[in-house]
């Protein structure tokens, strides 16, 4: 078998965008197919339906990488590589216990059981790339331009901004749009979100609505346009990854921060460092990462990521499958009403009664209620509700759970919101797997 591109040199990215050796993503690895791959990885010609002897070079890089021997080498499949090299491979800088959906872009949600502080630590606040991080993120020269309709341009350092404006820390919450799209049938196309796309840090920044009105957004202004300076997979120059906005009336949100700062620390790279937009309540696309310009349009942003299909549901409920114009699809704004168990963790073990945590949202609205069932249903006992930090945080709630009998218990949790909307028991598919909110459960086996 003749392998093309075999010798092709990989480079891998890091979390601040610069090539690191001697380990490729595996996407980069199996980029010019599995054959390519195996040879790259294995230094074997293998035919993806044999199993492929790995030796020589091969063999000894391979067992160099994961630390010692492989005894059967011989019978390992093609296309297959060792758990240990790939759980090393997916393991992201500055990150604990995330579960990565996807390297090429960088994509990983953390499990509810990890979730379960009042303020979502740095290192397990969930990541949602779309194209490659900068290479260069080095805040003390970082500029921020603001223009288009505004009688005022700017381009304004971090530490203008600082300056400048009145500085605000608050707890901010962030989802990705596609959070619990694993959970669609048929399934809908994108990173298999489960649960954990989902945050809440203490963001430091200023707000967007100071910084636009010193900029002297004119009359006629519609919507903003936010650019970052990551770039596109295909490398191709000027050609953008992701660049979302929001309405003029949602930018003159108080709650809206141009970030520098996450929990009294600097940003991860990985989250959008130094410099990011955190719109909470609507899907976390707004919320421009490696945030570079802001653009003032009299017209509904079309940048990349904004038209067709991308974070739109259709405007009227659709049959599964069904395929769907593309004229009858709007955009996305506020997100559902949901709740969240942290503890316990699906699947633990529990005496007669337990404790249950959690967290609870509703886009830019305000929970009134979160109650909890462990009879499937049957019947609800009201949690114990805290208010959010302030607007645009989650809200904690707490109850105690008490089992008549041992045996196997499902614990559901249903929010309500101020305007008295609430998680439904299932909801409308929709061809791109958006704002799933059905109610959330964990198992639990009393013994």
């Amino acid at each position: 078998m003749k392998i093309t591109n075999a010798t092709k040199k990989v480079k891998s990215v890091s979390s601040t965008g610069e090539n690191t050796n001697p380990i490729p993503t595996l996407s980069d690895i199996y980029s010019d197919g599995l054959e390519v791959g195996d040879y790259r990885l294995f230094g074997r010609v293998t035919n993806s339906n044999r199993r492929g002897f790995l030796r020589g070079a091969g063999l000894g890089a391979m067992s160099a990488l994961i630390g010692t021997a492989i005894p059967f080498h011989r019978f390992m499949p093609a296309g297959m590589i060792p758990v240990a090299l790939a759980e090393t491979m997916m393991t992201l800088p500055d990150k604990d216990g995330l579960t990565v959906l996807n390297d090429r872009p960088i994509n990983a949600e953390t499990p509810p059981h990890l979730l379960d502080d009042p303020i979502t630590p740095n290192n397990r606040h969930f990541v949602r790339n779309n194209g490659i991080p900068p290479a260069n993120t080095d805040a003390s020269s970082w500029m921020l331009k603001i223009d288009g309709l505004v009688d005022n341009p700017m381009e304004l350092s971090i530490d203008e901004l600082k300056s400048k404006f009145k500085v605000y820390t608050k707890a901010l919450l962030i989802e990705c749009g596609g959070n619990g799209r694993a959970f669609f049938n048929p399934p809908a196309k994108g990173n298999q979100w489960t649960y954990g796309a989902v945050a809440c840090s203490e963001w430091t920044g200023v707000r967007l609505k100071d910084v636009l009105k010193a900029a002297k957004v004119k009359s006629n202004a519609v919507y903003t346009a936010h650019y970052g300076t990551d770039t596109h997979l295909s490398g191709k120059e000027g050609k953008l990854p992701i660049s979302r906005g929001i309405p003029i009336h949602k930018a003159n949100d108080d709650s809206i921060l141009i970030a520098f700062a996450q929990n009294g620390n600097p940003i991860s790279p990985l989250n959008g460092a130094p410099l990011r937009l955190v719109v909470p309540g609507w899907p976390g696309s707004c919320s421009q990462k490696w945030l570079a310009r802001i653009q003032i349009r009299d017209q509904v942003h079309d940048g990349p990521k904004m038209t067709g299909k991308a974070y739109r549901v259709p405007n009227r409920p659709v049959e599964a499958g069904e395929k769907v114009a593309t004229k009858d699809f709007e955009i996305i704004e506020r997100m559902p009403v949901k709740s969240l168990i942290t503890s316990p963790q699906s699947g633990a073990k529990s005496g007669q009664s337990i404790e249950v945590r959690g967290h609870a949202w509703s886009g830019d609205r305000k929970v009134k209620a979160v109650h909890i069932s462990s009879d499937f249903g049957a019947t609800w006992q009201k949690a114990k509700l805290q208010a959010p930090a302030n607007k645009g945080a989650w809200q904690n709630f707490q109850a105690e759970v008490k089992f008549p009998q041992s045996g196997y218990y499902e614990i559901w949790s249903r929010a309500t919101d101020s305007a008295g909307e609430r998680q439904p028991h299932a909801i409308s598919w929709n061809p791109k797997g958006y704002l799933n909110n059905t109610l959330f459960r964990v198992a639990v086996r009393v013994a």
